[in-house]
């Protein structure tokens, strides 16, 4: 009928064939159908219309249609898909670009600020380093061991860069020599026991006077019960020395020789406070005279001695190394400088302190008897370290 509605009522039908969508599209598309249809020719000449015409169905063609309208409208719709798509990548991919900027931008700004503090903390150090040479120089000009100087200011090096006044570096460094030389320790006297108290220490340090200058000190001053012994039987003139001293101070004093002279004066001297005890002043290096010294000591049970070793503060510094290693090897000491009055220099004090680690005790500083002798004053030390009351 549609072909004859197109072609005229003379139209025949010549084919009919069902065109099928193909490719993906087959999915989505129905098929189509084509007619195919002829006229005569007499009666195309009297009507005049053409001899052979290829019609579409209406149904055919409104198929067709319908396909062309589907057609596009999935085209459009894939492109709608595709640009959003594309939209949302160009999107995602923008922020990223925007992060990855932002965060390069960050780790510039903390770079430069980490080069800030820096060059900042630079330019602090190279404003107290002038401070920081002139104290180096003053403490190793008072005979400090360079190695103990650079430990201090290197334990104290953070706080240069927070300031730069040199008097605040200069208190760190006081405070922190007064801590590294302890406080002083001294004799004590114990409750309803007798204490024996050892000096040793090599010749010419003023042994036998700094013994009686603490007898008396302990006598006068603490109200103690003093004996003394001398084991230093080398130099009459010590002996004699020590006896004249206890003479004056209304003390009893004896010369003993062995081991068991020593067991034997402790128990005659059972009921005083404490007994002082001489030590031959024999060379560090000799080592059979180093041995008679470690007998004598340790025929006294340690918690019953105390063991001081004399020192002058006059001494070279690598003799005294060789000398506090040498009496080491025998027994713990504390430590007593004397002859602080024949030198301008305290650096050895703080440098036998360091070496040794043993306590600090009394100083002297003159040959007057009972004077001229006291606890070690940690803060004058650092102050003369330091330069200050020369």
């Amino acid at each position: 009928m549609l072909a004859k509605d197109e072609l005229g009522k003379d139209a025949i039908v010549m084919n009919i064939k069902t065109i099928s969508p193909k490719g993906i599209y087959k999915l989505f598309r129905k098929a189509s159908v084509e007619i195919t249809a002829a006229v005569d020719d007499a009666i195309t000449q009297q009507s005049g219309i053409k001899k052979e015409h290829t019609a579409v169905q209406k149904s055919g063609f409104k198929l067709n249609t319908d396909i062309i309208y589907d057609k596009n409208e999935s085209s459009v719709n894939d492109k709608e898909t595709e640009t959003k798509a594309a939209d949302e990548k160009n999107d995602a991919s923008a922020i990223e670009r925007k992060l990855n900027k932002l965060q390069n931008l960050l780790e510039k700004q903390l770079n430069d600020k980490r080069m800030e503090e820096k060059t900042e903390e630079k330019r602090e150090e190279d404003r107290n380093l002038p401070y920081v040479q002139l104290i180096y120089n003053q403490l190793v000009r008072n005979e400090m061991d360079e190695k103990y100087v650079n430990q201090i200011l290197s334990e104290i090096e953070n706080k240069f860069k927070k300031d730069a006044s040199i008097d605040n570096i200069l208190a760190n460094v006081y405070q922190k020599i007064i801590l590294k030389l302890g406080q002083p320790q001294t004799i004590e006297l114990l409750d309803n026991k007798t204490k024996l108290v050892f000096f040793i220490g090599p010749t010419g340090v003023g042994k036998t006077t700094t013994i009686a200058k603490i007898a008396s000190n302990l006598k006068l001053n603490k109200k103690a019960k003093v004996a003394m012994l001398t084991s230093d039987t080398y130099r009459i003139a010590a002996v004699e020395q020590l006896r004249t001293y206890a003479n004056i101070l209304g003390v009893p004093m004896k010369v003993i020789y062995t081991e068991d002279e020593i067991n034997e004066a402790r128990e005659e001297y059972k009921d005083f406070d404490v007994i002082l005890i001489d030590t031959a002043g024999r060379s560090h290096k000799n080592r059979e005279q180093r041995d008679d010294i470690e007998k004598l000591i340790h025929s006294v049970n340690e918690e019953d001695r105390e063991v001081y070793l004399v020192l002058s503060a006059t001494t070279k510094y690598k003799d005294l190394i060789r000398i506090v290693e040498c009496y080491s090897e025998i027994t713990n000491y504390r430590l007593i400088f004397t002859k602080l009055d024949e030198t301008i220099s305290v650096g050895n004090i703080f440098n036998i302190r360091m070496l040794t680690n043993a306590d600090l005790s009394y100083t002297t500083y003159g040959q007057n008897v009972p004077d001229d002798i006291g606890k070690i004053n940690t803060q004058e030390t650092a102050k003369k370290l330091l330069g200050g009351n020369d």
